[in-house]
């Protein structure tokens, strides 16, 4: 039991150190309703479609009561929806223009990853990744100006290369998307030609070539068409192994091979500049970025937004739920970007992220109100878990050591664990970080203890022996004034009895030990 003890009263002053700072440092939106179940949904964009839909399963993991339906039907899609208002959140790989913000007003743009476009080829003679193009032979071959693998400026750029006398083939997207629209970017970018006749956008007159929608159908296409050339993004080229290209950078100084190395070398540096969440992103793009080593067809890609959220929720509890997820995403779920090949954002993305989604309401209430407390999820859980102790007690035992201890709730011991625990701890926000390690340990063994004390006299007097001295040191948090002092009486209670409970014994068995072996 003192060992139990020890580690109870070493994980509480875990919890009572670090939690206040943790939520002093970054508090968190409010956790979505545990007795509600919610459904939410998003459209858009399917370049970050892989990495939305495991963050579905892995929040879903966390709080199996929201569930996302995503529909990955392209950013022009998604936009129009968020524009008609039928989705909770909408996804686009492109800012969205002027005359669609005036359509949607309120929009805020939340970065949520970063990833890059490849350019996919199915030549048979060429089974490896290994072909390198220039931006100059990128938008040769999509205007239909360099028609056969084996033109010069092809055989120029890979010496060594089997390239066949074939028709080149192009594929191309059919519906609006935000992977046309970085992809276009890039080839105004570097093409003055392809500014002139096609331009950028999520969808273009492309001069030439087959169409599809959705990075599968350029896939299909691509795969099942010998000689032929498409662009998809990154993580669905790695997922489903496609052949790519090396591509050569803005300063012409070497062929940059698509990777998260590369793609995040073109994102360095860019927060700084990088618009608030509510002002206009036309225009932010990182294409062509310069660097040595910057991979040139790369983009943010972005969750949409209302500032007000009651147009496209049922209640406030499924808006408070929407700003969680949306949080949830930019933040703990960056963590599974990597192992799709997109690129976490930085923290001062994040950051901006996270101080649009604070000017979210709901009929012009606010949602994630970051000077309230508690509001980080640490204290949402200890009212939980405060709730649960509640449910514990009107069974008969709240406090279930002190009641079985002293034989009754209405014992003087137990009524002082109480009184310290509503007047004094839960009161504020240290004193409930204070409580939460206490109560995450003390309800995972304090019933099979409080059977024991019941079935075994001698058991619950050594049980009276070692927490009579605890609950009298437990006394001082009465004289707490403030939150500080809360906080600094429990990590005085804390280290006087860790003292009394690990110290002294250890000290009595390292002295027995010594003199044992002299």
């Amino acid at each position: 039991m003192k060992t139990k003890t020890s580690l109870l009263i070493l994980l509480t002053a875990l919890g009572a150190i670090i939690t206040p700072l943790y939520a002093d440092a970054a508090t968190t939106p409010d956790i979505p309703d545990p007795n509600v179940e919610f459904t939410l949904t998003g459209a858009g964009a399917t370049f970050p479609f892989p990495l939305i839909d495991l963050w579905r399963v892995e929040y879903n993991n966390v709080y199996d009561n929201v569930n996302l339906n995503y529909q990955s039907i392209g950013s022009g899609g998604g936009i129009k929806q968020h524009i008609e208002k039928t989705v909770n959140f909408a996804a686009s790989d492109k800012p969205m223009s002027e005359a669609e913000r005036d359509l949607a007003s309120g929009t805020l743009h939340i970065p949520e990853s970063i990833g890059g476009v490849v350019v996919v080829y199915n030549i048979p003679e060429v089974p490896n990744t290994g072909l390198k193009l220039t931006a100059d032979t990128v938008a040769g071959i999509f205007l239909g100006e360099i028609t056969k693998w084996n033109d010069p400026m092809i055989v120029a750029e890979n010496p060594g290369l089997n390239l066949p006398d074939k028709a080149i083939v192009t594929a191309h997207r059919s519906d609006g998307s935000g992977t046309t629209f970085i992809f276009t970017d890039y080839l105004s970018v570097v093409s003055p030609t392809w500014d002139e006749l096609v331009g950028k956008g999520k969808s273009v007159p492309w001069p030439l070539g087959l169409a599809a929608a959705g990075n599968e159908g350029v896939a299909t296409i691509v795969k099942s068409t010998e000689y032929s050339v498409g662009y998809v993004e990154l993580a669905y080229a790695f997922q489903t192994g496609m052949t790519y290209a090396s591509i050569q950078n803005a300063e012409k100084s070497a062929f940059i091979e698509p990777s998260l190395d590369s793609i995040s070398a073109a994102s360095s540096g860019v927060a700084d500049s990088l618009p608030a969440a509510k002002d206009s992103w036309v225009g932010v793009s990182l294409v062509n970025a310069p660097g040595s080593s910057s991979y040139p067809i790369a983009s943010f890609t972005y969750l949409l937004v209302y500032d007000d959220l009651k147009p496209v929720t049922k209640n406030k509890e499924q808006a408070k739920a929407v700003i969680h997820l949306i949080n949830w995403m930019i933040t703990d779920g960056q963590e599974y970007s990597s192992s799709l090949l997109y690129v976490p954002l930085a923290d001062k993305v994040t950051k901006l992220g996270q101080q649009g989604l604070k000017q979210i309401t709901y009929d012009g209430e606010i949602l994630w109100d970051e000077n309230a407390s508690p509001k980080s999820e640490v204290t949402q859980e200890i009212n939980q878990q405060t709730e649960m102790t509640a449910s514990d007690e009107k069974e008969g035992g709240g406090c279930l050591i002190a009641t079985a201890t002293y034989g009754s709730e209405m014992a003087p011991q137990v009524q002082l664990l109480r009184e310290i625990r509503d007047n004094q701890l839960m009161n504020s926000a240290p004193g409930m970080s204070f409580m939460t390690g206490f109560n995450q340990l003390y309800y995972s063994f304090s019933p099979q203890i409080a059977d024991m004390e019941r079935a075994n006299p001698a058991f619950k007097e050594m049980i009276k022996i070692g927490i009579t001295p605890l609950l009298s040191s437990l006394s001082i948090m009465e004289y707490a004034e403030s939150d500080s002092e809360v906080l600094g009486y429990g990590i005085g209670v804390i280290m006087m009895n860790l003292g009394m409970y690990v110290g002294a014994p250890a000290m009595m068995f390292y002295g027995l030990t010594k003199k044992y072996r002299g």
